[in-house]
């Protein structure tokens, strides 16, 4: 393997153990924790988008004392979510479900992402290629040609100034 791609290979690594470690718990995660993990993830009954964590409306207050006697009765916070979408129904929930249809919406971005990279690294690669043109001989003869016609011609009063270096007092 050449050193370029142990740089990429050491990369990928650095990036995976940084991702791993920064989505570790610090610590045990409490009762009002989890009461407050999973009322974030339900939706108010009475309002419009907003989480059950959030709300101050009635509804909401009494999806968290739900939730919390659930925490309490040593629950799973998956458990808790199920009993809450078969009283409310599946809209209750914020995060859709992994599967079926609205499984699409986990999958498209990923797919995107994975189409975007798989973009990315054919274009490096054409742009690679196309930095391997052979320079002929005949090449650089018109460039000399085409040159010495641009080159300013010497005149009486000096050097013809070029389009970008306008001639005056202090140039």
């Amino acid at each position: 393997m050449t050193r370029r791609g142990l740089s990429w290979v050491a990369l990928w690594v650095v990036v995976g153990a940084a991702l791993v470690v920064g989505t570790r718990a610090t610590g045990p995660i409490t009762p009002a924790d989890r009461v407050r993990r999973v009322a974030s993830e339900v939706r108010c009954p009475t309002c419009a988008g907003q989480s059950a964590e959030l709300s101050d409306a009635p509804a909401a207050q009494a999806v968290r004392t739900y939730i919390a006697a659930g925490v309490a009765a040593g629950k799973s916070d998956a458990r808790i979510e199920q009993e809450l979408k078969d009283r409310y129904g599946s809209d209750i929930l914020l995060r859709p479900p992994a599967s079926g249809v609205a499984g699409l919406v986990w999958a498209l971005p990923v797919v995107a992402l994975v189409l975007a990279l798989g973009a990315l690294v054919l274009a490096f690669r054409r742009w690679r290629a196309m930095s391997d043109v052979v320079v002929t001989d005949r090449d650089r003869e018109r460039v000399d040609r085409a040159l010495a016609e641009l080159a300013p011609a010497e005149g009486a009063d000096g050097p013809v100034p070029s389009a970008g270096h306008p001639a005056g007092p202090g140039s």
